[in-house]
């Protein structure tokens, strides 16, 4: 059993790791900072352009009747399709897709460019000085034996 607690100390310890929770704390952070953004910013000037139409309240009854609200209409026990949360939930996703996009572009620009590794030199013919494959044993030019 110590073993086990050690290999999960280790596992946890690792960059990683770390780096990976850290991102979903953020992430969950953010998110509730887009909902308010989307709920409480965006939603009210959209039902304003909309003329007056909450969003997030837009729903079918599934038996076909009209009810005043979804909370109306699972009272009366009828099951609803609630496509305006659903469209709700689709500008909260583009927001936060949209968010990562810019924060991953602009790490990709602060992150230091990884140099290219040097080209190996071409293998050279010894006597016509011509380019040679590495494991070539004569020369495709000259027809010389390559050592």
């Amino acid at each position: 059993m110590k073993k086990f607690f050690d290999e999960f100390k280790k596992f946890c310890t690792k960059g990683n790791i770390l780096e990976l929770a850290t991102g979903v704390m953020i992430g969950g952070a953010f998110t509730t900072i887009v909902n308010s953004l989307v709920n409480d910013m965006l939603m009210p000037v959209i039902g304003l352009v909309t003329g007056g139409v909450n969003l997030s309240g837009l729903f079918v009854a599934l038996d076909g009747q009209q009810y005043v609200s979804i909370e109306a209409a699972k009272e009366a026990g009828v099951g609803t399709l609630n496509y305006g949360a659903f469209i709700q939930n689709i500008i909260n996703f583009l927001i936060i897709a949209f968010c990562v996009f810019l924060f991953v572009k602009f790490m990709t620009k602060l992150m230091p460019k990884k140099e290219a590794a040097p080209a190996k030199p071409a293998r050279l013919c010894p006597y016509c000085k011509q380019p040679v494959h590495d494991e070539a044993v004569k020369c495709q030019h000259c027809g010389s034996d390559l050592k």
